[in-house]
């Protein structure tokens, strides 16, 4: 196929220059609707089909600078997983507890005080809760791109708040200032992965977030393991250092790559949207023009004379997909994600020793890699929402289990004490791990996809301010119930949050739709017809149908 754009692709609308301007625009609109959508309605319908008819390592061989790309925009997430392992691996960390710490006479060491210990966890997910929210509108006006660049510039400077902090508080600010560009991170991640992407590897695309989640804990879980028998501060000082790892290098590749080609046809460059689509694929395989047809097509489906605001999320069918995405983020936090965040100490406070606790800690982050990638097989080819909704069962099923193990009555010093601790031990890294096999990477793809395509930004930076609302509440709750000064529940919390985890399972099973293989255009049709999300499996659209 030739790659050329040509003006019958675009409606004979004039082109837009060179230079990224747009020429005699309100001619372009001034023409009848109907004559303008059919010019470009069939190169339209062409790569729709085109997309439908790939397999997926056709699509990773057509599509190499798309998966390649949509791999950096994931490694941005590796710096909100680092630092949100680390403050939960401190409070485990003898040197820190002692520096920071006060000294416990019931289990003879120094701890961090609870309300400390929430205090720090939740720091960081306050300032990305406001991060999520800047992040719509300045990706919504500036693009993918440039917002992701000012957040990894603004990381670069807050790391040395927290590297030369002293003091709790001081410590407290450093990592709320640090989590406003982790907001801008975690909300356009996912929608610039799956909007770069052709619909077959959407999927493993916005999965490989939850990879890279499970990455920047294994290097946490390293640096930690390697320096928890030094009892000096260069036990946590390096671990922080080692932030700034990341930032620069990551800047560099995000300023060469593509913009979105959504977002540019969103903003009426056309051009430009073409020239990124050559960008993502092979040209020899590849209509650009027809690729753009596609996104204009679903564009003018939604269009509005109006710019995207919040306010639109909670309005007819936009709301119905601002809750799913909101909901499947608050699941996030309620199906065993606090476990697997709080996984050394929660190792330590089922009876293991520290070195025991780390090394399991670091067990458990490699397993999580792993079974990640398994998922991208899993979510690709059963769908979303199966695997979705057979995780959350699962490990709803092993929460409770979990809790079991913890209420058998033992005397502490007993081989059976001994088993007990190990069971429940054994119990939280087995959930740790199968969060990431099901309910996990599936939720990364339903929020790539769920919301419309001109709302996108804002949604997902909405659904993850739901993650960090629910969140904060649950880490000072979580807290309490581990820490030997609060509810010192140990397994027990199996029970908690395995009552969490069955509600969010049986909301899931009667609105969450099935998504897989849709292209956004058929999405788009499926809620505005308001199909119920147990039908949208077996619901067959026509490629011709517009609305």
């Amino acid at each position: 196929m030739s790659n050329p754009v040509d003006s019958k692709s675009y409606g004979d609308t004039p082109e837009v220059e060179a230079t990224g301007g747009i020429s005699q625009v309100e001619h372009a609109y001034d023409l009848d609707e109907k004559a303008k959508i059919s010019d470009y309605k069939a190169d339209a319908v062409e790569a729709e089909n085109a997309e439908h008819n790939m397999g997926v390592l056709e699509a990773v061989r057509e599509y190499p600078m798309a998966s390649f790309w949509a791999f950096v925009m994931s490694f941005t997430i590796i710096m909100e997983s680092y630092d949100v392992f680390l403050i939960g691996n401190f409070v485990a960390l003898p040197a820190f507890r002692e520096k920071y710490g006060v000294f416990d006479a019931a289990t003879n060491s120094y701890v961090i005080v609870t309300k400390w210990q929430s205090a720090l966890q939740v720091s960081g997910q306050l300032g990305a809760l406001i991060g999520v929210f800047l992040a719509g509108p300045l990706t919504s006006r500036i693009g993918y791109r440039w917002a992701t660049l000012t957040g990894l510039m603004l990381l670069n400077v807050f790391i040395f708040a927290f590297y030369f902090a002293e003091s709790l508080p001081v410590i407290f600010v450093a990592q709320l200032l640090e989590g406003l560009p982790w907001g801008i991170f975690i909300a356009n991640a996912p929608a610039y992965c799956s909007e770069i992407v052709p619909i077959k590897l959407r999927a493993p695309a916005t999965q490989m977030l939850q990879m890279f989640w499970a990455i920047g804990s294994i290097i946490v879980g390293a640096v930690t393991y390697r320096y928890n028998g030094i009892n000096n501060p260069s036990a946590y000082k390096i671990p922080i250092a080692l932030q700034w790892i990341f930032p620069t290098p990551l800047a560099i590749l995000i300023f060469c790559a593509p913009e979105s080609p959504w977002w540019l046809v969103r903003k009426g460059r056309l051009q430009e949207a073409a020239h990124s689509v050559g960008r993502l694929g092979r040209r020899s395989k590849l209509n650009p023009s027809e690729t753009v047809a596609m996104m204009r097509r679903v564009v003018e489906l939604e269009k509005s004379v109006k710019e995207p605001s919040h306010l639109e999320l909670f309005k007819g069918t936009d709301l119905y997909r601002t809750l799913i995405v909101c909901g499947v983020y608050l699941a996030q936090n309620l199906t065993g994600n606090l476990i697997a965040n709080q996984a050394v100490y929660f190792f330590e406070q089922a009876g293991v020793s520290t070195n025991t606790a780390f090394a399991l800690g670091l067990i458990t982050s490699a397993l999580q890699m792993i079974f990640v990638m398994l998922s991208w097989i899993l979510t690709t080819y059963f769908g979303r929402r199966t695997i979705y909704l057979w995780g959350s069962g699962v490990n709803t099923a092993l929460l409770v289990a979990l809790g079991v193990a913890a209420s058998v009555p033992v005397t502490k010093g007993t081989a059976a004490a001994t088993a007990a601790s190990l069971a429940q031990a054994s119990l939280g890294l087995i959930i740790s791990v199968l969060f990431t096999l099901g309910p996990a990477p599936a939720s990364w793809v339903v929020i790539g996809e769920t919301s419309a395509i001109r709302l996108r930004p804002l949604t997902t930076g909405m659904g993850r301010a739901s993650y960090y609302i629910i969140e904060i509440p649950c880490i000072f709750l979580g807290s309490y119930m581990l820490n030997p000064t609060g509810g010192n529940l140990g397994g027990k919390c199996g029970y908690v949050w395995g009552g969490t985890g069955l509600l969010c399972l049986i909301t899931a099973y009667f609105y969450l739709p099935e998504m897989k293989g849709l292209s956004y255009r058929e999405i788009d049709i499926m809620f505005k017809r308001r199909v119920p999300a147990r039908k949208w499996k077996q619901t067959v659209l026509d490629v011709q149908d517009d609305e």
